[in-house]
């Protein structure tokens, strides 16, 4: 038994780095094989790492900055104080809870892409749902499918929208991105899958409460008891105590900064709004045109602002946003080492060869076919690379690209890339969010799979339908 363990852990996947290098190699080699495309220098090579970090500097920095912010709301504990609040208030009637505490995740997950940060919840929401007579399926289920349906239909998620849309500005294709209709397109995906998967997990858990029936093994069962008995883990008394003032402060400065960072990336001109006009004191740049550099600075200075409200002494402060920071730096190399695959592309050629030869071969192909194949490409590249900035650096220069000279809409295909990578971020056994999840919650990852994979089904068939719509109608 020891050795077939052995032999299941020597078999795991490789990281998204070693993947991503390869990659990089592949096409390098792939150059000195396709006529008409200059082959790939060994210094090119050599350099496309550092370059794609110069070429991805201002999405680097916004994402460090903004791991600081979130170590910083981390350090005061008042995410997990509200949190703990909204469960207080509704004990006994955890029913409820369900689409209140899904509707919460899926808004972070839209706009900031809420995933690591979740991790904190898992304890919590998982004794109280046990606690209230269902399982830690229901537990896990309100947060990973909640979430990932926002983050599914991302509008102003930087770890998606944002870096698809920087890729693709930096590509030197000279595309052009409406981002109101890329918010549209995200609003739909989003409020259509929480619809979906909010219905779908109440359900279960109404079953649970009613029949006892779980899909848990009883040795998932008995494990989940005995982590979390009848919730005296602490999280009861957690979820007892008063949200202290200066954590409700703390909270406010928290919605407040992102509800800014929605209103500054939403472009309010083309849909004739004037009043943010005059908003550029802070920056220099009124709301509506803010893109990464301003953004770093709103979080640079919110994160002032957050340790000033919380009272949080000079060092730790400090600390805690080195720190933040810190959390983000995987994500970084990813985003660095994914551009380099573009600058290989872009010094070489391929990117052209590649747009070309595609167009020809789908010159024919209708809006439809060609936003239902580019959605399941998605679905094969986000397992290959389960990083999703890293997969929208990697690829969007060239799928973007391909779009905008079929004439159809890049915007339509950024929500392809999000809505595709979103489904399989849910479920694939390379994500540390979705293991680590499961494990909180003493969950195998065979049994969320089976969970989950009939509402997988609904999603792709729900996605597909606005998608393709979409790249028709747009």
């Amino acid at each position: 038994m020891e050795n077939r363990k052995q032999k299941v852990k020597a078999m795991r996947m490789p990281t998204a780095y070693s993947i991503l290098l390869l990659l990089i190699l592949l096409i390098s080699l792939l150059t000195h094989l396709i006529s008409g495309v200059r082959g790939a220098t060994v210094a090119e090579v050599v350099m496309a790492i550092p370059e794609g970090f110069l070429d991805a500097i201002d999405v680097c920095l916004f994402i460090l900055i903004l791991g600081g912010f979130l170590g910083m709301i981390a350090k005061t504990g008042a995410l997990d104080a509200g949190i703990a609040t909204v469960v207080r208030r509704f004990q006994g009637r955890e029913m409820v809870l369900i689409p209140i505490l899904m509707l919460l995740f899926s808004l972070g997950g839209t706009t900031y892409g809420m995933a690591e940060e979740t991790m904190a919840f898992y304890a919590l929401i998982t004794a109280t749902m046990i606690a209230a007579g269902f399982d830690s399926m229901v537990g896990a289920a309100t947060i990973l499918v909640g979430a990932g349906v926002g983050v599914l239909g991302s509008t102003v998620n930087p770890f998606a929208v944002s870096a698809a849309i920087d890729a693709l500005k930096s590509s030197g294709n000279g595309v052009e991105i409406n981002q109101g209709l890329v918010i549209m397109i995200g609003v739909i995906l989003w409020i259509t899958s929480l619809v979906a998967g909010t219905i779908f997990v109440m359900r279960y858990a109404k079953k649970v409460k009613s029949s006892g029936h779980s899909i848990l093994s009883r040795a998932e069962q008995e494990a989940a008891k005995e982590t979390y008995g009848e919730g005296s883990d602490g999280a009861g008394e957690q979820a007892a105590a008063k949200l202290p003032k200066r954590q409700r402060f703390v909270l406010i400065v928290f919605a407040l900064s992102f509800l800014i960072m929605v209103i500054s990336l939403i472009p309010w001109e083309s849909f004739g709004v004037t009043i943010f006009q005059n908003t550029a004191q802070l920056t220099g740049i009124n709301l509506g045109e803010w893109y990464f550099q301003e953004l770093q600075a709103w979080f640079l200075l919110s994160s002032i602002l957050i340790a000033f409200v919380a009272k949080v002494p000079e060092r730790e402060a400090i600390g805690a946003f080195i720190s933040g920071a810190a959390d983000m730096i995987g994500v970084v190399f990813v985003i660095a080492v994914s551009r380099g695959i573009s600058v290989i592309m872009r010094t070489t050629g391929l990117d052209l060869y590649v747009l070309d030869h595609a167009s020809r071969a789908l010159a024919n192909v209708s809006p439809i076919l060609f936003a239902v194949g580019g959605y399941f490409i998605y679905i094969g590249l986000s397992f290959l690379i389960p990083s999703t900035s890293g997969l929208a650096a990697a690829s969007m220069p060239t799928f973007g690209g391909l779009a905008a000279s079929l004439g159809l809409s890049p915007e339509v295909m950024i929500m392809i890339f999000c809505a595709a990578s979103g489904v399989v971020n849910m479920v694939t056994p390379t994500s540390a969010v979705v293991m680590g999840g499961l494990s909180i919650c003493r969950i195998e990852w065979p049994t969320w799979l089976k969970f989950v994979g009939k509402l997988l089904v609904v999603l792709m068939a729900l996605n597909l339908i606005i998608l393709a719509a979409a790249m028709l109608l747009v």
